[in-house]
């Protein structure tokens, strides 16, 4: 079969045009999962499959797949996707880019005529963001069995409405059940969402897997006293220990590189008051990395140096671990798949880890899985400014074509 390319315009003008729903004055889009504009998402989707001649399915928890026939329909089909839910002040690319790369090469295979033996599938899945219900990658996370359907439906927002009440008011209560079928692989595009192959001059990061990621509640415990009569020496500072605590979060992400990271992103202080030594600090920490092994470690440095630390400065402090998400490997045929389709496309690419969340991760749980990254502008996502090249999109598209052709192959090639 001869070589065939995605419509790099219709790609850009499918992105374009779904971005116009939930956008913003400054660029962005904000499309909340489950919300009306989240509907008129999917209802544009949808009609888009339908004129490419799919067949449209919706499962209880409101994933959306798109199947494309295959020559022998038996067979499990092969998956794309992601995800067109958004951040509050979200972007047009992330998450997006996944369905409307899937949506163009459906388009693409009816363009030149292309049969393939197994059936292709595009799928959008439910609530990935996680902004205005929790869990995040709340759909795939349901279809591979990680979340409970009924307890999920029962998750309220912020307003006390339920994913069940929210999926029904825009009539993506589907009928189909999750889960529970043969998938052949599953692939997905996405921007990075980081800087790398964006500093390193590279179109495809090949996603070998994505960091595992821990998350802790600490409280540091001290003493509340007047800023003035307290000499520095009798002080039980809640606040100097925490900053130490933050410094030692980024000197161990420091310790375990390249693949180590340690983030502090949220602190409250008691009684927070300018004239008052702080009594009470709490803040989050936030730890990633490649490799299980050395999560462990990195935890256990951590609660060492908090101990240490507080002991040194007459407080007490608590650690506890309230999220864990294993490091995910993807399957190594997968990998490969993408590593050689960039190559024989001459595109620039280097193995990159993927240091977010996606739905792949779950997928990973259930069939052969990996992902496509193209650079975003100075690696910024989840924001209103969040930008991709043209160029690179479709680049990334004709990747995930070559990829998808390989597994669901060519009818009769």
């Amino acid at each position: 079969m001869a070589k065939i390319s995605i419509d790099s315009n219709r790609l850009w003008g499918s992105l374009m045009e779904l971005a116009k729903i939930g956008a913003t004055a400054k660029g962005g889009v904000r499309r909340l999962a489950l919300t009306d504009l989240d509907g008129q998402a999917r209802d544009l989707f949808i009609r888009w499959c339908k004129d490419a001649g799919c067949i449209v399915a919706v499962d209880g928890i409101g994933n959306i797949f798109a199947r494309r026939p295959g020559e022998d329909d038996s067979l499990p089909p092969v998956v794309t996707g992601s995800h067109i839910d958004t951040q509050p002040s979200g972007g047009k690319f992330d998450g997006n880019y996944g369905v409307m790369a899937g949506l163009e090469i459906l388009r693409t295979l009816n363009d030149h005529r292309v049969q393939t033996q197994a059936p292709v599938e595009v799928a959008v899945w439910t609530n990935e963001e996680g902004s205005r219900f929790t869990p995040v990658m709340m759909g795939s996370g349901v279809f591979v069995g990680a979340f409970p359907l009924e307890a999920t439906l029962q998750r309220p927002d912020l307003e006390g409405i339920t994913v069940g009440e929210a999926l029904k008011k825009i009539g993506y209560a589907g009928p189909q059940p999750i889960g529970g079928r043969p998938i052949g692989a599953y692939f997905e595009a996405h921007i990075e969402q980081g800087p790398i192959l964006e500093d390193t001059n590279k179109v495809i990061g090949v996603v070998t897997g994505a960091l595992g990621l821990r998350w802790y509640d600490v409280v540091v415990t001290g003493q509340d006293a007047h800023a003035g009569p307290t000499p520095m020496r009798l002080r039980k500072d809640a606040m100097v220990t925490a900053s130490k605590m933050v410094t030692e979060v980024n000197a161990l992400a420091q310790r375990h590189q390249p693949d180590g990271r340690g983030t502090v992103g949220f602190m409250q202080v008691k009684p927070n008051s300018r004239n008052v030594i702080p009594g009470e600090v709490r803040f989050s920490v936030d730890l990633r990395h490649a490799r299980d092994e050395q999560l462990d470690k990195m935890e256990g440095e951590m609660r060492a140096a908090f101990d240490r630390i507080a002991h040194a400065h007459n407080v007490s402090v608590t650690v506890e671990r309230v999220a864990n998400y294993p490091a995910c490997n993807f399957d190594a045929g997968c990998v490969s798949t993408v590593r050689n389709a960039a190559a024989t496309l001459g595109l620039s690419h280097m193995d990159i880890v993927s240091g977010a969340g996606h739905d792949a991760i779950y997928m990973a749980r259930v069939t052969p899985t990996s992902m496509v990254f193209v650079p975003c502008e100075g690696g910024i996502s989840h924001n209103e400014i969040e930008n991709a090249k043209p160029e690179d999109l479709a680049a990334g598209c004709n990747v995930l074509l070559s990829v998808i052709l390989d597994r669901a192959r060519v009818a009769g090639g």
